[in-house]
């Protein structure tokens, strides 16, 4: 079912990222001179429109992917502390158990003590 959807929606998006490149593949100037000053000549090149589009968009993809990464930092810790202080429970309770003598046949089983809430 993920895998229809995910057809459904990238489909139309690839059909409509293949038509803007084949009606944009004229070379556009592209300066990396922003104030445009006469003594400090600096390179301008010619890149199609299409590629500097679609660059666009996986640099701010990669850009946004980096910064939601970064914030999401302390969610993983948190989950990695919390799966060492479960394990670390777990083997607690396993030795806890080992430790535990059954009871003799006949003999009443010791009453358990509970926390109080």
């Amino acid at each position: 079912m993920r895998a229809v959807l995910r057809f459904l929606i990238l489909a139309p998006f690839a059909v409509l990222l293949l038509g803007f490149s084949l009606a944009n593949r004229s070379p556009v100037p592209v300066s990396t001179d922003p104030f445009n000053l006469p003594d400090l000549p600096l390179p301008t090149f010619a890149v199609p429109l299409y590629l500097l589009v679609v660059g666009a968009m996986m640099v701010g993809v990669v850009l946004g992917g980096s910064s939601t990464w970064v914030r999401q930092g302390r969610h993983r810790k948190a989950a990695r502390e919390a799966s060492r202080k479960w394990a670390a429970l777990r083997a607690e309770n396993e030795a806890l158990r080992n430790q535990m003598t059954p009871a003799a046949p006949g003999t009443p089983a010791l009453p358990v003590s509970r926390p109080k809430n």
